[in-house]
C-alpha cells in the first residue's frame, strides 16, 4: 500500500494535478462567485509558477549539483547501476528499450571498461500494478548492456526491490555478503541525493557517480543571463519544465516521505 500511495497521492501536489484541483474545486462551487474566482487564479499562478524555467532549473539544480563528478579512482570491487532507465520488451516493441535516464547504462559501462575487474550489480524489480512486463528492469539493463560489450559474467542481477528504500537494502545486502568495499554508485544526478543517504543508511558506503544531468553550466548561466527572446521562452510555462519540476518534487517527497517511515 505505501508504495501504491507513494505514486498516487503525489500526482495531486505537482503542478498539473494541483492545478486540476483547484479548477474542479472552482467548477463545484461555482455559485460561490468569489471564491471560485479565487480558486482558479490559484489554478493560473500554480501553472504559472510550475511551469516556468527560472523554478525548474532551480529545484533541479539543487539536487543534481550536490555531488561531483565521480573522477578519477584507484580500486572499484562492484558498480550498482539502479533502475529507470529501460522500457520492457512488450509489443509492439521489437525489444527492450531506453528511456531519458538511458545514461545510467552508458555511464556504467564506460566505469566497467576503466575497471574490468569490478562486478556490475544491476538493481531494480518489477511494480505489480504497474508493469505487467515478464522481465525485470535488473534483467532488461543486463541485455542491453551485453549489446554494448559487457559480459553476462560481469553482472549480478537484485530484482526484488520496488523502490528507491529496497534498492539499498538488497543491494546492500549483496555488497556486505560479497565483502565489497569500493562501490560506485551509478544514478541519475537529481535521483543520486536520496540514493546516497539510503546506502548509507543501510550501512554502505558508496562513491556517487551521478550522470543524467539536465542543468548544464551553461544552460544554468544563460537561464539567470537571457537574451530578450530566452527571457520570454523561460517565463512561459510549458510542459518540459512542469515535467522537470515535477522530477524534483518527487525527489523532494521522496525523502520526506522516507524521513516518516525512519528510513532515513
Amino acid at each position: 500500500m505505501f508504495i501504491f500511495l507513494s505514486k498516487f497521492l503525489p500526482l495531486f501536489i505537482y503542478p498539473p494535478g494541483l492545478a486540476s484541483i483547484l479548477i474542479l474545486a472552482a467548477l463545484l462551487l461555482w455559485k460561490k462567485r468569489k471564491f471560485s474566482k479565487v480558486l482558479l487564479i490559484l489554478a493560473f499562478v500554480v501553472l504559472f509558477i510550475g511551469g516556468n524555467r527560472y523554478l525548474a532549473n532551480s529545484i533541479a539544480r539543487s539536487l543534481e549539483w550536490q555531488y561531483p563528478n565521480l573522477g578519477s579512482v584507484q580500486s572499484v570491487d562492484a558498480i550498482v547501476v539502479l533502475g529507470g532507465a529501460t522500457e520492457p520488451g512488450i509489443a509492439p516493441r521489437p525489444m527492450t528499450e531506453v528511456n531519458a535516464a538511458a545514461d545510467r547504462l552508458l555511464y556504467a559501462a564506460k566505469i566497467y571498461k576503466d575497471h574490468p575487474e569490478a562486478k556490475l550489480l544491476l538493481s531494480g524489480g518489477d511494480i505489480d500494478f504497474l508493469d505487467q512486463s515478464p522481465s525485470t528492469p535488473a534483467s532488461d539493463m543486463s541485455s542491453l548492456l551485453q549489446l554494448i560489450g559487457v559480459p553476462e559474467s560481469a553482472m549480478l542481477l537484485q530484482d526484488k526491490s520496488q523502490n528507491t528504500y529496497e534498492d539499498a537494502l538488497y543491494s546492500c545486502e549483496m555488497i556486505k555478503k560479497a565483502g565489497y568495499t569500493n562501490v560506485v554508485l551509478v544514478t541519475s544526478a537529481m535521483h543520486m541525493p536520496r540514493s546516497v543517504k539510503l546506502f548509507t543508511k543501510q550501512g554502505c558506503n558508496v562513491m556517487p557517480a551521478p550522470t543524467d544531468y539536465t542543468i548544464t553550466e551553461v544552460a544554468w548561466q544563460r537561464t539567470w543571463h537571457p537574451s530578450f527572446e530566452e527571457f520570454l521562452i523561460n517565463l512561459v510555462p510549458s510542459y518540459s519544465n512542469m515535467s522537470q519540476i515535477a522530477k524534483s518534487m518527487k525527489e523532494y517527497i521522496g525523502m520526506f516521505a522516507y524521513h516518516l517511515k525512519g528510513w532515513l
